[in-house]
């Protein structure tokens, strides 16, 4: 092979190796274009509003590789379908080009429960859509702060400022709504359980003010109330008045305490 490279002149040499160099790059670029299939193109299809696992398995039939590239929630679409693609509709792409898809989620994602407690209505409704929530209703209870979320509450209980709760959620806010003059006697819950006791209480406006236990108590609402604040007499057995808005300090026990002195008791008559 020497003897045949050395035994020719030197432009033939050259030559060879021009033509030899040509041929390797053509067959090199022949097979760079089988390879990435160069000058076979495809128009992307639209897949937008199609379930995401429908839309994955229709682009890969076409030709395309798939990724979802995102995934966000608006409760204004469908779950679970493509929002966006990548290159968008009726665009032309070499085969096997990646399309990207924007999905909407499934499952709502969890977020902070704001503070609605304090605020005016008006104010409280602004948040509830500005944090993705809804209104339940709206209950009034007597309370001097007149038009303001007295609290907020989900599925009945009470929710905390921060708590986690699921987008699109329902909060029912209980709204202050005023005091009324009207008063009424200091009802006598000694007996009742604490559960009976806060519903009379909330049916007639009165609010709970401190609550004491005398001993560790499991179930609060199964509790049973043997002191009260204010009571129902005074030192002198005559009855006290309370209205709407104001607060009872409740006394409670795991068990049944039969009280000294009965509530129902009837004034004494005093001595001239």
């Amino acid at each position: 092979m020497l003897k045949f490279i050395t035994g020719r002149p030197f432009w033939v040499n050259l030559l060879a190796a021009g033509a030899l160099a040509f041929l390797l790059i053509f067959l090199f670029l022949q097979m760079l274009s089988l390879i990435t299939k160069h000058g076979e193109f495809l128009t992307v299809p639209s897949v937008l509003g199609k379930k995401t696992e429908e839309a994955v398995v229709f682009l890969k039939k076409k030709g395309f590789d798939v990724q979802i590239q995102d995934s966000v929630y608006t409760d204004t679409a469908a779950r679970g379908i493509v929002l966006k693609q990548l290159p968008d509709p009726n665009a032309t792409v070499k085969v096997n080009r990646t399309i990207f898809l924007t999905v909407n989620r499934v499952i709502p994602p969890m977020i902070d429960m704001p503070k609605l407690e304090g605020q005016s209505l008006r104010f409280a409704l602004e948040i509830l859509a500005r944090n993705h929530l809804k209104l339940a209703d709206t209950i009034y209870k007597p309370d001097f702060m007149m038009g303001s979320v007295l609290e907020q509450q989900y599925n009945g209980v009470r929710i905390p400022e921060k708590a986690k709760i699921q987008w699109g959620s329902s909060i029912t806010l209980i709204i202050g709504g005023g005091l009324e003059d009207r008063q009424m006697l200091v009802p006598s819950l000694l007996g009742m359980t604490f559960g009976e006791a806060k519903a009379y209480l909330t049916e007639n406006g009165i609010g709970i003010g401190a609550i004491i236990a005398n001993s560790p108590i499991k179930d609060t609402n199964s509790a049973f109330i043997y002191q009260q604040n204010p009571d129902r007499f005074d030192e002198d057995h005559i009855p006290r008045y309370i209205q709407a808005g104001q607060v009872m300090d409740l006394y409670l026990s795991p068990v049944m305490i039969t009280p000294k002195d009965s509530v129902d008791k009837k004034p004494k008559n005093k001595l001239p």
